[in-house]
């Protein structure tokens, strides 16, 4: 018997919790049955209450408040909890049917899919072994973010790390595009949709006080207060970024605004895709009506 899911996740303030409330309603109002894990340790208020809860097995408050360790430190303590404690998350999942979508909230730290191998064995776990979940990452990032050109490429290099870190079906979605709307001319916007190394070259915000201290050996010091978030040395980094993002060619996006039913259902149909959910659906039985429409033809 196959499972289906997704993991999403993402940086702070994406709107993780509130496109999976979304997604949610979206399967309720298709009557479509789903499953909801919270593996936030530190969320509180859920629009719909989660199925399984890691506070109920450990809270980052409480790590925080005990062991004396800051918010990221903490977090990933409880997950290093959560990996020896497997039994919690694993054993509610196990009469989980095919019928069920699997919804798995992440926090919002992303040093858990771009520097430690702590969310890879959680994968692993989920999607191997007894629960085979086919199952897809679905990575957001606030669409806001396009306003600070080198801000979205940092952003998009977090999303292109987590795909090399998990090694799983992946998507990748511009969140909370209702924020942008008439801000962002759309012509423009396509071209952060499959992110264009060269939007860092006509960057209406780009320091070009920066290049002219350069000429004059004023800009020499990568460490100098203006030059530390501007400067050559900054816009260098920030090429060398978007070049990397785009050899690999592996990131695009897809737009999402969550208050949009449509706009949830197209991302939802790219998640089904993904896990392939309607390739695994049996065929659905003729109906009595017409096989006797038939016999009455005979």
């Amino acid at each position: 018997m196959s499972k289906f899911g997704t993991l999403v996740m993402g940086p702070a303030g994406a709107g993780k919790t509130t496109f999976c409330s979304a997604l949610i309603q979206h399967l309720q109002h298709n009557r479509r049955s789903c499953y909801y894990v919270n593996l936030d340790p530190a969320a509180e208020d859920f629009a719909y209450e989660p199925d399984i809860d890691i506070k109920d097995l450990i809270s980052l408050e409480d790590v925080m408040e005990e062991m004396g360790l800051g918010p990221n430190g903490g977090l990933i303590y409880c997950f290093e909890f959560l990996l020896e404690n497997l039994d919690f998350l694993t054993e509610p999942l196990e009469p989980v049917t095919e019928e069920y979508l699997i919804i798995i909230d992440m926090p919002g730290q992303i040093e858990l899919y771009t520097h430690v191998p702590i969310l890879p064995t959680l994968v692993k776990t989920l999607m191997r072994g007894s629960l085979n979940i086919n199952m897809c990452a679905a990575y957001l990032l606030e669409s806001t973010f396009v306003v600070d050109r080198p801000k979205f490429f940092a952003g998009t290099l977090s999303a292109m790390s987590a795909m090399l870190m998990l090694e799983m079906p992946h998507i990748n979605i511009l969140s909370k595009m209702d924020l942008v709307k008439g801000t962002v001319p759309r012509r423009e916007l396509k071209r952060f949709i499959d992110p264009d190394a060269g939007l860092l070259d006509d960057d209406p915000a780009r320091d070009i006080t920066g290049e002219r201290g350069e000429e004059n050996g004023e800009d020499d010091d990568p460490t100098a207060t203006k030059n530390v978030m501007g400067g050559s040395s900054f816009n260098k980094l920030n090429k060398a970024v978007a070049r990397l993002i785009d050899e690999f060619s592996m990131v695009s996006f897809l737009q999402l605004n969550a208050q949009d039913e449509d706009s949830v259902g197209a991302i939802l149909s790219y998640i089904d895709d993904a896990i392939q959910y309607h390739e695994a659906q049996e065929p659905k039985e003729p109906m009595d009506e017409v096989e006797n429409d038939i016999g009455y033809g005979e």
